[in-house]
């Protein structure tokens, strides 16, 4: 990472200092409620009767290392998102850092390289709580957080590079509507994927979201192999990079004018 990019960074960092109070309490709120009333309250009824379906482990231990996964993705959708928009829309964010020496590349680096902090931030607060629940039943656990970051930088980078051409926010309205939340309730986040119709698996098995859930939810109970977490990782790893490209040449099309 240059220079450059790390000042673009710093930028976003300043920024966040307006507003980390807030942002910090949800991030303990949200995990925190989350896995009581799901993990917890609709846990104690799925136990009674469907346990064998969930590996034989409880729904609080099932659930908890998939919402981290699906909190990575949120968490870096959202900032990936309108914040992106604002920046070359409205607030012109980018504009005043286009008339420093920074490149384009190095607006997106540091960016992009901010959301990753913000998702990192969210994954070790989410996985603080886990333990909290009792809900780690692995030393492997400890790699959620950076499954975690990829899984969000996954989604970052490809959603930065597709809210940068926008002209109206519909068009993220619209992808969150049928993209990021269809995948958090059907990409094995809340039930396994074989539950779903054999026409739907395959969908969910494509989305980045699902390789972030099982290979989370694997490591969580002692159960990753090698080459199974490898190709999760490759997956996650080739959406980063193909999002990098694309927004790269999207953000360097809207900029450089």
């Amino acid at each position: 990472m240059s220079s450059a990019s790390v000042r673009s960074l710093q930028s976003w960092a300043y920024r966040y200092k307006r507003t980390w109070r807030g942002s910090a309490v949800s991030s303990v709120l949200q995990p925190v409620l989350f896995l009581a009333a799901m993990g917890l309250g609709l846990g104690s009824l799925v136990n009674k009767g469907h346990r064998g379906s969930l590996g034989g482990v409880s729904y609080l231990v099932f659930l908890a290392p998939a919402l981290l996964a699906a909190a990575a993705m949120q968490t870096a959708a959202m900032e990936a998102a309108w914040p992106v928009m604002a920046a070359v829309k409205w607030l012109k964010t980018y504009d005043a850092m286009l008339a420093t020496p920074l490149r384009v590349r190095d607006i997106l680096a540091g960016h992009l390289t901010w959301i990753g902090v913000r998702v990192l931030m969210v994954c070790t607060i989410f996985f603080v709580v886990m333990a909290a629940f009792d809900a780690i039943k692995s030393p492997e656990a400890v790699l959620l957080i950076p499954v975690g970051l990829l899984t969000g930088l996954a989604f970052a980078a490809p959603i930065a590079g597709y809210a940068v051409t926008l002209e109206r926010d519909s068009g993220l309205t619209a992808l969150f509507r049928f993209g990021v939340m269809p995948m958090f309730l059907f990409s094995g986040t809340f039930f396994p994927v074989s539950q779903l119709p054999v026409e739907l698996r395959p969908v969910a098995y494509i989305t980045p979201l699902w390789h972030g859930v099982d290979l989370c939810r694997h490591l969580a109970l002692g159960k990753a192999s090698f080459l199974g977490s490898l190709a999760h990782v490759a997956y996650l790893g080739a959406w980063f990079v193909g999002g990098c490209l694309i927004a790269n040449a999207t953000y360097r099309r809207r900029l450089v004018q």
